[in-house]
């Protein structure tokens, strides 16, 4: 924990490498100081179809899933960060969004809980 989970259109890896890319979130969610580099995990999903408004505009969108307990000014914040430099690493992309869900620390299980 936490889980960031890239979508995006399958173009997006035409401007960087996938491994680039997910390194730069990793970057930016170590920065933030709320998370122990070691737990943090990204990964993404490029789609060949897709539509966005009834386009096919390309697109950028995380998810990420982080255990309760940081303040909403926090998972702001570093939404904000997220989607900076996203914009920062492919200007043509006007599509670039993310969003913070919370775990429950009481329904969280991992394979070391049990």
């Amino acid at each position: 924990m936490p889980h960031f989970v890239m979508d995006c259109s399958q173009s997006v890896l035409e401007s960087h490498k996938e491994e680039f890319i997910i390194e730069q979130v990793h970057l930016i969610a170590y920065a933030s100081g709320l998370f122990v580099e070691g737990d943090i995990k990204v990964r993404m999903n490029a789609f060949k179809t897709f539509i966005v408004g009834n386009k096919r505009d390309d697109f950028i969108h995380v998810f990420a899933h982080i255990m309760q307990g940081r303040t909403t000014e926090q998972k702001a914040h570093l939404s904000e960060q997220v989607v900076t430099k996203l914009a920062a690493l492919f200007p043509e992309i006007t599509n670039i969004a993310m969003n913070i869900s919370d775990f429950e620390k009481a329904t969280y299980c991992n394979r070391a809980m049990l």
